[in-house]
C-alpha cells in the first residue's frame, strides 16, 4: 500500500469502458483518486471504491498532481481542458496531464503547444492497447509521447494499470504508435473476414481455425480473441465510430507525411463501406459482417 502523503494525487476523467476499470485499479492500489464526469451517477462504482467526486474539471485540476483523460476524440479532450471550468482554469505549471484517448497525433501536438503557451500544465499523449480485459486486469500496454521527465513522472504511477509503458518520442508519437496498432488490427480483421468466408464456403470447420493456427506464425491475440468473436458473430455495439476514426487518422497522417498506405487505405474503405450499410455498430470485428452475417460452423 503506497504512502499517500508521498504519492501523487491522481485525477481521472472519462470513466467509460476503459477508464472505469483503470480508475478502480488505481484505487485498489491505494492511490488517492479524484474523478469527474458529465453524469455524476456514472461515477458511482469509483466513488463506492473510494474516489472523490468533484463538480468540474477545474475543481479536479485544483486537487490533483496528475490527471488522466480517456475520452472519445480530440474535440472532447479540448473541451475537458479549455471549456469554461475546464482543467486549464484549475491547473498549475506543476500538473501533468496524461491523455489516454485515441486522437490524431497532430491534434495532440496542438493541444500540448497551447498548454505550453498558456503556462498551465505539461502534456503526455498516452493511448493504450489491451481492450476492456486488459483494462480490468491492469495489463494495458501504454505508448507515450512527451518529455522524458514527464514520462518518468507517469512511469512512477502506472503499475496498477499497465504491464508496460514505452516512451515513443515527443508529443504525438504515442498517438502515432496507436495508429500503427489500430491499423495492424484492422488489416488482420480484414484478411480474416475474407479467409473465413472462403473457408466456410469450402466446407472447412471455421470454428476450429483459431485452435488449429495457435502457436503458428499466423497466431496472434487478434486470432484468439477477435477471430473467435467474428466466427461466433459476437459483435460489441459500444463506441461504434472508434475504428473508422482511427483508420481515417492513419490515412490522414500518411498523406501529411507522404508515406504510401495502400493496404491501410483499402482497409479504411472497407470500414467506411460497413458504416455506409448502417453496420458501424459492429465494432472492430464488423468487417466479418460484410461477408457472413451468421455464426460460422
Amino acid at each position: 500500500m503506497p504512502d499517500k502523503q508521498n504519492t501523487p494525487k491522481i485525477g481521472f476523467i472519462g470513466l467509460g469502458i476503459m477508464g472505469m476499470p483503470m480508475t478502480l485499479n488505481l484505487l485498489k492500489a491505494g492511490m488517492d483518486v479524484t474523478v469527474w464526469g458529465r453524469t455524476a451517477s456514472k461515477m458511482d462504482p469509483a466513488v463506492e471504491a473510494g474516489a472523490t467526486l468533484v463538480n468540474s474539471p477545474k475543481e479536479l485540476a485544483e486537487a490533483v498532481d496528475i490527471v488522466f483523460t480517456c475520452v472519445y476524440d480530440a474535440d472532447s479532450v479540448e473541451d475537458v481542458i479549455f471549456a469554461p471550468d475546464g482543467l486549464a482554469e484549475g491547473a498549475s505549471a506543476d500538473m501533468l496531464m496524461v491523455d489516454c484517448s485515441s486522437i490524431n497525433p497532430d491534434r495532440a501536438r496542438e493541444i500540448s503547444a497551447r498548454l505550453k503557451a498558456e503556462n498551465s500544465m505539461s502534456f503526455v499523449d498516452c493511448p493504450v492497447s489491451g481492450g476492456r480485459f486488459g483494462a480490468a486486469d491492469g495489463t494495458l500496454v501504454l505508448m507515450a509521447g512527451g518529455e522524458e521527465a514527464d514520462i518518468e513522472r507517469l512511469r512512477a504511477v502506472v503499475d496498477p494499470i499497465s504491464s508496460r509503458l514505452t516512451h515513443m518520442g515527443p508529443v504525438g508519437c504515442g498517438q502515432a504508435t496507436k495508429l500503427v496498432n489500430q491499423t495492424i488490427i484492422g488489416a488482420e480483421v480484414a484478411v480474416m473476414a475474407e479467409m473465413f468466408a472462403f473457408a466456410d464456403d469450402y466446407g472447412v470447420k471455421v470454428s476450429e481455425i483459431p485452435a488449429a493456427l495457435a502457436g503458428g506464425w499466423a497466431d496472434s491475440t487478434v486470432m484468439q480473441d477477435h477471430a473467435k468473436r467474428m466466427i461466433n458473430a459476437e459483435y460489441w455495439t459500444t463506441a461504434p465510430g472508434n475504428m473508422i476514426k482511427d483508420m481515417n487518422a492513419a490515412c490522414d497522417m500518411g498523406r501529411k507525411t507522404g508515406a504510401p498506405m495502400p493496404v491501410s487505405s483499402l482497409v479504411t474503405e472497407l470500414y467506411r463501406f460497413l458504416g455506409a450499410q448502417g453496420n458501424s455498430d459492429k465494432g472492430q470485428i464488423g468487417l466479418m459482417y460484410l461477408y457472413k452475417q451468421d455464426a460460422l460452423k
